[in-house]
């Protein structure tokens, strides 16, 4: 029977939904592997294997994992486990009933949204990835469902189950909706199978979603010379997208336009009234030709001759003007003023061009530049022509809010009517429009949900048997903070996370008596519309509440709805039309940011200032300001915060850096920083001070804090990140950093340096790693993982990888969960002889090598290896003396470094405590040897002791105990991904300069002779025409004596470094070129050394007088070449590039060829 039922499920699954066509999701199926299941275990196996049949199993596109559970869960496979199907299809063949009692249903559901739904198990719901639960329980649960499985709702998995007669009534509440279950017997087919979830929405190009029935639709097609070859499959696209239309009088109207020189209409609005003939005098159209093309004229000429009423235009009466552009070229005439025209009439233009467009043309055109689409040719647009319209009905999730109180109990059958006309005109379904009400007097009251009801007539029905609430007094704000909290949420059916409009209804009948304010701001802020209507002792509100003021609408009493309800139907209707999402197709490349600078401007920071300015002013530099890029606010605080300028102040680069080098400390004391956050929060991000978070623009907030805060900073961190601003944190060594830790999005997101003078020192680390995000359709939401600007293709580079792990009695209870992090680090690695190479080390008061890099060359035996490991035990805690031990007795050829062969090493250190002895020597002798050292540790560890340890304080990671370390585990991943420098052949085609080849460079001149000056740094200029022009203009410098040894010591000190543009942390090769035609006044070798056990290559050219000098100094003595004066070098300068190429060559990095699907 099982096997049956769960055939028939199948079919209709596949079949109703074609899963093979949806986007990327993360699957996790959640098996009933209790004893009770036992003969139909197999059964239930064949089920996931064919689901898992339909997939498009890839890391980028579908994942899958599986569960089983009785008393306890366990994890067969993750969401980053495998990456093919077959793989998959395998394991699940080859699953085992796992057995057992009782049934833990709750306890499973838990652990699957603590485990398998986590970014380091391998699932994307923080890059918009929709997440999806398969679950098929055989019986009742022994534990509580209701808690666990509304915190799955709530985070925004989508939960779908198959029950038995035994559980179907809990399978039911453990489901997104009652629709997304099915019980396993031949009287009931699983309906619903396993739907689309509204993310997939974002996989479309865009949609055309209507309130009304009825569409004016006007192609404006390129017919120039340059479209000749590619005008069929325009007009095929164009006879398609007609085919998916209701082409009547009433209904849709459709217009073809061709144009080039001049524009030329083929047919208007009203020339036909049937499907047949416009697809006839579509398929007729023939190439009209000419030159230059003249896009702006035929912009003005649709707007003045076919969007109007006598060309068949409904535009007076409320029908929709939609123009679809096809076009092939650059216009030649100005496309400004005729877009703007077209966007002040209303009309929603979508303009699809090709690689020989101009983006930024079309964009400006575009009603909006997310509705700018593009193909390489107009061949390619059968590709897409069946998702230009999806369906006719928009998807909304609305939500009316109606005065029960004893004041409105007359008017209470009108306020029931026009809710019941509202609904008529919606299109309720599922994946449509979904309605929810609440009544409220005292206290507010759901009547049904969002998830409640799936047909118009189950609504329409229930609305008609409403009954008066009563009481009194009127709470309004109560009511509207019970419906931010209670309905539009997941688990109430809101579908706000899949980016569908959420919208809500107020009918009130008098004023509150409570406030409204706070919880109508609240609403907003989390982008509910909100309309209403009033009487004449609310309507004054009922304006406070709503969005904007013509939102609102007013009567005498509610008993006269019906007269104005016409009007404001149709007011209704052209609002929700405005807020439907027409999907985009986002160009990755140009990624926007809302960027706010908090200041610690009290008095401690009066002489640290200059530096904080000149830090945000060298971060601005790397934006890109403008009005639809990167916007730019500066709020200082000390007691009291104070905006310097807001988001929307200033549009330029230019202004902005002219407002930051004016900035003047503001002084004051105490520092109240928790006001300061809640004031940003309530006062900066918002959408009148030019916050775009409701567009989905990333929010960040860039603290820079020189002392602990005098009030509490928890609660208004909280709200920030609650808000989805990712906070940044950077105190000097006044400040509390656990203060700093709390407050930063992630606790590796607060960072430290001993004064603000040393600031420079982390910009580069904060641009790179946090500053350079990519925006998406929807909210973005985004882990350390995603925020990585300068990740490698691990796969190419080569790792000497070495743990270090705290043994000692202290850690005795996280050890398994160290371990499992070294294993599933381990797994992310290309474990082979001549790629990575991994070692494990144990320490408490001894370090003891569990293995040595030369030990394993397979991955198999080192994750066995690994798995086997038994916690060493022992006290006190000698982190010092282990460090010295990995450097001595690891890191060394004879153990399998390849550290002279160039080869990037890694030490991962796990500490949960702190050290008992001197860690100071033993690190730095680590980091002279090149070795980039990260350091994680717990609560119990000194932090300032980890940021001391590691290569650089950014890669000292936090968590609060080792169970936790599964959040750190991809962050670690991207971390390490940022230092990796591979000695491998490049596979990128150089860049030449002059006759040298560089992969990606930044060049750097100085000239000294007694003193050093730096001509431009390697951030100064961006172009080879630059460079070489100031190299042109060159004045020699002159003076005496030669202090060579000065000038090695000046480049490393103030050029190598990030503040400079040096990209030395990004593992970007670092190499000098010396010219020097005489012997140094100084001592060379200090500063020579220092430079190259800083990792850079020296090159160096002498003439007889300086030659030997120069071969000290260079990296290698092949390295030099000798001259016997300047006037000489063209003789030598061949031999020499081709010595210097080749060195180059190999120091190059792979550039990473991750695929882009």
């Amino acid at each position: 029977m099982i096997t049956l039922c769960l055939t028939n499920i199948l079919s209709i699954f596949l079949k109703k939904f074609e899963i093979n066509r949806a986007p990327s999701r993360d699957v996790v199926f959640l098996l009933d592997g209790s004893d009770g299941t036992r003969a139909g275990f197999p059964a239930m196996r064949d089920f996931v294997q064919r689901v898992v049949e339909t997939l498009a199993v890839d890391e980028n596109k579908d994942r899958v994992a599986l569960v089983q559970y009785s008393r306890d869960p366990a994890a067969q496979f993750y969401l980053n486990t495998f990456n093919t199907k077959d793989d998959i299809v395998n394991t699940v063949r080859g699953l085992r009933h796992k057995g057992g009692r009782p049934l833990n249903t709750g306890a499973a559901l838990q652990y699957v949204r603590d485990n398998i739904f986590t970014a380091s198990s391998g699932s994307r719901s923080l890059q918009g990835i929709p997440q999806m639960l398969i679950l098929l329980s055989g019986g009742r649960s022994n534990d509580n469902v209701d808690v666990s499985a509304s915190a799955l709702k709530e985070s925004g998995v989508l939960i779908f189950g198959i029950g038995t007669q035994n559980s179907s009534r809990e399978v039911e509440r453990i489901v997104t909706d009652p629709s997304y279950s099915q019980m396993t017997k031949e009287t009931q087919i699983f309906q619903s199978g396993f739907p689309k979830s509204n993310v997939d929405l974002f996989s479309l190009l865009f949609h055309i979603r209507l309130v009304d029935k009825s569409i004016d639709v006007v192609f404006l097609l390129d017919g120039s010379d340059g479209t000749r070859s590619g005008f069929p499959a325009m007009r095929d696209f164009v006879q398609r997208v007609v085919e998916k239309l209701t082409v009547e009088e009433n209904r849709d109207r459709v217009s073809v336009v061709q144009y080039s020189r001049e524009p030329e209409a083929n047919f208007y609005l009203n020339t036909y009234t049937t499907k047949e003939n416009v697809v006839d005098a579509v398929t007729g159209l023939r190439h009209k030709g000419g030159r230059p093309l003249n896009t702006g004229a035929a912009l003005q000429y649709v707007r003045d001759n076919v969007f109007t009423a006598s060309s068949g235009s409904r535009r007076l009466d409320g029908v929709p003007q939609l123009l679809i552009l096809l076009s092939g070229g650059r216009s030649f005439d100005n496309v400004d003023t005729p877009a703007a025209a077209l966007k002040e009439l209303g009309v929603k233009v979508f303009a699809v061009g090709t690689r020989s467009s101009d983006i930024r043309e079309l964009q400006k055109i575009s009603y909006d530049p997310s509705f700018a689409l593009s193909v390489s040719e107009f061949t390619d647009l059968p590709n897409f022509h069946q998702q230009l319209i999806s369906s006719r009905a928009p998807s909304r999730d609305v939500v009316f809010l109606l005065d029960g109180s004893d004041g409105t109990r007359a008017g209470f059958p009108a306020m029931r009517d026009f809710v019941q006309r509202v609904v008529e005109t919606l299109a309720v379904d599922e994946n449509k429009d979904r309605v929810a009400l609440v009544q409220y007097s005292r206290d507010p009251a759901a009547q049904f949900y969002l998830n409640t009801f799936n047909t118009k007539d189950d609504i329409v029905n229930t609305v008609r048997g409403l009954r008066h609430k009563g009481g009194r007094p009127l709470n309004t704000g109560a009511a509207l903070q019970y419906v931010r909290d209670n309905i539009f949420t997941a688990s109430s059916g809101s579908r706000s996370l899949q980016g569908i409009p959420q919208m809500l209804i107020l009918l009130s009948g008098g004023r509150s008596n409570d406030n409204v304010d706070v919880s109508a701001s609240a609403l907003k802020e989390s982008g509910v519309l909100i309309f209403g209507i009033g009487t004449q002792n609310s309507s004054r509100e009922v304006e406070r509440i709503v969005t904007d003021p013509s939102y609102s609408q007013s009567v005498s009493e509610f008993t006269d709805i019906a007269r104005v309800q016409e009007q404001y139907l149709s007011s209704l209707k052209t609002q929700l039309l405005k807020a439907i999402p027409i999907t985009p197709t986002v160009d990755k490349s140009i990624a926007r940011k809302d960027v706010v600078f908090l200041l610690d401007g009290s008095d401690g920071t009066r002489s640290g200032f200059p530096a904080m300015r000149d830090f945000v002013q060298r971060v601005v530099e790397k934006l890109t300001v403008e009005e639809n890029r990167d916007r730019v606010s500066v709020v200082q605080y000390s007691r009291e915060p104070e905006a310097n300028f807001y988001l929307n102040t200033y549009t330029t680069k230019e202004n902005v850096v002219d407002a930051v080098t004016g900035l003047r400390h503001k002084g004051g004391r105490p520092l109240n920083t928790g006001a300061a956050l809640q004031y940003v929060r309530d006062n900066v991000f918002t959408a009148s001070s030019g916050s775009r978070r409701l567009d989905g623009v990333p929010q960040l907030l860039i603290l820079l804090s020189g002392g602990r805060s005098f009030d509490n900073v928890e609660t208004p961190a909280a709200a920030l990140k609650e808000l989805g601003v990712k906070v940044f944190a950077i105190g000097t060594r006044s400040s509390d950093s656990r203060e700093m830790q709390r407050i930063s999005q992630d606790p590796s997101h607060a960072m430290s340096v001993s004064d603000f003078t040393d600031l420079p020192s982390i910009q580069q680390q904060l641009l790179s790693s946090h500053i350079h995000m990519t925006t998406n359709t929807r909210f973005v939401q985004t882990d350390l993982c995603n925020l990585c600007l300068f990740s490698v293709d691990l796969e190419t580079a080569r790792k000497d990888v070495v743990f270090l792990l705290d043994g000692s009695d202290g850690t005795r209870s996280g050890f398994p969960a160290m371990r499992d992090f070294v294993q599933r680090v381990v797994e992310k690695l290309t474990v082979e002889e001549n790629r990575d190479r991994v070692s494990v080390v144990q320490y408490s008061r001894e370090p003891e090598a569990n293995f040595y890099l030369n030990t394993y060359t397979t991955k198999e035996n080192i994750v066995d290896a690994v798995t086997g490991l038994r916690h060493k035990g022992g006290r006190p805690l000698n982190t010092g003396a282990a460090l010295q031990y990995v450097r001595d007795n690891v890191f060394t050829a004879s153990s399998g470094s390849r550290h002279l062969d160039g080869v990037p090493q890694l030490l991962i250190l796990l500490s949960g405590g702190r050290s008992f002895d001197n860690v100071d020597t033993p690190a730095a002798t680590l980091k002279e040897l090149g070795v980039k050292v990260f350091a994680v540790g717990t609560r119990s560890s000194d932090i300032r002791e980890l940021q001391k340890i590691s290569y650089d304080p950014s890669f000292a990671l936090s968590v609060s105990e080792f169970t936790d370390l599964t959040n750190v585990h991809q962050q670690l991943i991207s971390v390490l991904g940022t230092v990796i420098v591979p000695t491998m052949k490049p596979t990128v085609k150089p860049t030449i300069i002059g006759k040298k080849k560089y992969g990606s460079v930044l060049l750097h001149f100085t000239f000294y002779s007694r003193d050093p000056a730096a001509q431009f740094y390697l951030n100064t200029f961006n172009t080879k025409d630059d460079i070489v022009n100031t190299v042109r203009g060159l004045r020699h410098k002159g003076g005496r004596p030669l202090n060579t040894g000065a000038a090695l010591q000046y480049v490393r000190d103030n050029i190598f470094t990030a503040s400079s543009g040096s990209r030395s942390l990004q593992g970007v090769p670092q190499m000098l070129i010396l010219l020097s035609g005489g012997r140094s006044n100084d001592n060379v070798d200090v500063s020579a050394s220092a430079l190259k056990e800083s990792g850079v290559l020296i090159f160096g050219i002498g003439t007889r007088n300086s030659s030997r000098e120069v071969e000290r100094i260079v990296t290698d003595p092949s390295y030099s070449q000798s001259v016997s004066e300047f006037t000489d070098i063209p003789r030598v300068q061949e031999q020499y590039l081709s010595s210097l190429k080749t060195q180059l060559l190999k120091a190059i990095p792979i550039t990473p060829t991750g695929k882009n699907t």
